[in-house]
């Protein structure tokens, strides 16, 4: 009887481990994140948003579509009833009346109607025909439009002063009307 000879095992050949290097951990500068639960909160809003979204455009796209299929109705006769029912056509524009007040004819001072003329005339037509007047005369001011030099004439209308603006004019002139 042979006794089998038990085959020796090889030892396992172990490496010797490298020696561990320090590794000095550095410090952080970024914020801590937030928590997943507070995260996966905001995803889940952001998609009901979307899908919102979605729901109200395609029902309006299909109310869009609805509406444009429809055939026009029947053209019915009128009777007389549909007829009293229909609203009035509309009134075309009026010219604005003017106001009475501006249209009397306001007597003027001698001064005024050496400039204007002497009859009886309404304060919108004294104003233009003063401005006639300027043009005419070259009495604007060259440099500054607004300022009127004044002449003989218009000396005793504006109270004696040389140069007159504008709205100082109208204020002036005023005074000679009654």
């Amino acid at each position: 009887m042979a006794v089998a000879k038990k085959k020796a095992t090889p030892k396992k050949v172990t490496k010797k481990a490298a020696p561990k290097k320090k590794v000095v951990a550095k410090k952080k500068t970024t914020k801590k994140a937030a928590p997943k639960k507070k995260a996966v909160a905001k995803k889940t809003t952001a998609k009901k948003r979307t899908v919102a979204k979605k729901a109200t455009t395609t029902r309006k796209a299909t109310a869009r579509k609805a509406t444009s299929r429809k055939k026009p109705a029947a053209r019915k006769t009128t009777t007389r009833k549909a007829a009293t029912k229909r609203k009035p056509a509309k009134k075309a524009k009026t010219k604005r009346k003017p106001n009475a007040a501006f249209m009397r004819p306001m007597t003027l001072s001698e001064a005024l109607g050496a400039v204007v003329g002497h009859k009886p005339i309404p304060r919108t037509e004294v104003t233009k025909k003063i401005w006639i007047y300027i043009k005419k005369n070259k009495l604007q001011d060259a440099i500054n439009r607004r300022m009127i030099n004044a002449d003989e004439k218009l000396k005793k209308v504006f109270g004696g002063k040389k140069k007159v603006s504008m709205f100082e004019m109208t204020k002036l002139i005023s005074k000679h009307m009654k």
